[in-house]
């Protein structure tokens, strides 16, 4: 919530996530800090429904488990993998997971349809995975 809020007051467009359904990729409603929510598909607060729609550039995506490679493990219902997927097949999409430093494991599985993270924060750095581009 403090970088989203470091964000609006910046001057960014800020978004959250709204579940379509169990099996769809994400889609995003314009939203700020102090905005209400409501709740969502899957009971967690999204934007209200007139909130605009948008197709970000940048997503910060939540991780139980990364490597330094960008391989992740999400939370289990590959919502942010066909984002991703779905985002990167029209243009430049950016995945920034977001974790705390104890979740770092030395080797996350990654299968054909896993989406690769382009950067890592944690409380104590910012991890470029081997082989990606500032």
């Amino acid at each position: 919530m403090p970088l989203l809020a470091a964000l609006a007051a910046a001057g960014f467009a800020t978004a959250l996530p709204i579940t379509v359904s169990r099996s769809s990729p994400l889609r995003f409603r314009l939203w700020k800090p102090g905005d209400p929510t409501v709740p969502g598909e899957l009971n967690i607060p999204e934007p209200f429904p007139d909130a605009p729609e948008v197709e970000p550039e940048l997503l910060f995506t939540p991780l139980a488990a990364f490597d330094r490679r960008g391989h992740r493990i999400g939370f289990g219902a590959g919502h942010y993998d066909r984002t991703l997927a779905r985002l990167r097949a029209k243009g430049p999409v950016h995945a920034i997971g977001v974790a705390f430093s104890v979740s770092e494991i030395d080797h996350a599985p990654n299968e054909p349809h896993d989406e690769p993270l382009d950067g890592i924060v944690t409380e104590r750095e910012f991890i470029l995975p081997e082989g990606a581009t500032p």
